[in-house]
């Protein structure tokens, strides 16, 4: 579906709107919406990643450095932010390119696209998880050392399922919507051909 340029400004908005509202608070009630956000950005912005990328990058960068600081943490100091910091735009790159490839490849509400979506979600996220996870678990000072491929991979266990299920659960809530809005604008535009009225 085409979008006009302040559709794409307005969309861009909610979902930077629900990564500050969640990336707040990280394991808080809510939990962090940024995987989900940056999958769906790509699939909804597909075609703007020079200016839609870098700025939901930014504002990551700069919840993450609010919220640190706020605590009364230098924020280089901090348990979270190390060498692989800078992978950030890696791995959320590997959620958009996903989102992206998707929103080319889907034949709209079918179910092929329901498998398509799956496929793109969980490799993208995959991929994503192991760049964030292994950049982490080699690159920081705050892991223990001895490091080994062993004690990598019970640590990629740890978390995955959490990562995965998290990412799952906002772009499920991000395709309901995609299709309330397919479906409505479908019938918006039947209600407005010629020979319709009475």
């Amino acid at each position: 579906m085409a979008k006009t340029q302040i559709q794409r400004v307005g969309i861009f908005l909610l979902l930077a709107l629900a990564m500050a509202a969640t990336r707040l608070h990280h394991f808080g009630a809510l939990p962090d919406a940024s995987w989900g956000v940056f999958f769906l950005a790509g699939f909804w912005l597909r075609g703007s990643a020079r200016w839609a990328f870098p700025l939901l990058i930014a504002e990551a960068v700069l919840i993450d450095f609010f919220v640190i600081t706020g605590q009364g943490v230098d924020f280089w100091s901090h348990y979270c932010v190390s060498a692989a910091y800078w992978f950030m735009p890696v791995y959320f790159g590997a959620l958009w390119f996903g989102g992206s490839w998707l929103a080319k490849h889907q034949v709209g509400l079918r179910l092929q696209t329901l498998g398509l979506t799956v496929v793109a979600l969980l490799v993208s996220e995959a991929v994503c998880y192991l760049i964030s996870n292994g950049s982490f678990y080699w690159l920081s000072a705050s892991v223990p050392q001895p490091r080994n491929l062993a004690s990598w991979f019970v640590n990629l266990g740890d978390w995955y399922l959490w990562f995965l299920d998290t990412t799952v659960r906002y772009v499920a809530i991000g395709a309901v919507l995609h299709v309330l809005v397919v479906q409505l604008a479908r019938v918006l535009r039947q209600s407005d051909r010629p020979g319709l009225h009475h």
